[in-house]
């Protein structure tokens, strides 16, 4: 029985069988394109010349762009408070679209529920 360790990589979308190194790979390419663009789960996909299916590992790409950008940042020493100034609209991003697709899911519920 063999252990996961941290250069395993990790199945992150199974519709497309895309791992975390993959989409770390393509982050970093357009990172080195223009490092303080938006970087958006669908970009990242588009660049893969994929696209989300079931768009279930939506929030974990978003946390792979949040992570591989701030990696990114740190190696290149960019000044820090340019970085969590992007960083924190980059976070408050995140959260108003988990809570747009929660309030999404509960009013489908409350739909199906009454239809």
């Amino acid at each position: 029985m063999s252990c996961l360790t941290v250069s395993d990589p990790m199945l992150v979308c199974s519709c497309n069988y895309i791992t975390d190194k993959d989409i770390q790979a393509v982050i970093n390419e357009l990172l080195d394109e223009d490092c303080w663009q938006l970087i958006v789960p669908g970009k990242v996909y588009h660049a893969m010349g994929k696209r989300g299916r079931c768009c279930g590992c939506f929030p974990n790409v978003v946390d792979l762009i949040i992570k591989t950008t701030a990696e990114y940042h740190a190696a290149r020493k960019t000044e820090e408070t340019k970085v969590v100034n992007f960083m924190e609209r980059l976070k408050l991003f995140h959260e108003e679209q988990k809570a747009a697709l929660a309030e999404r899911r509960q009013a489908m519920l409350a739909a199906r529920r009454a239809g």
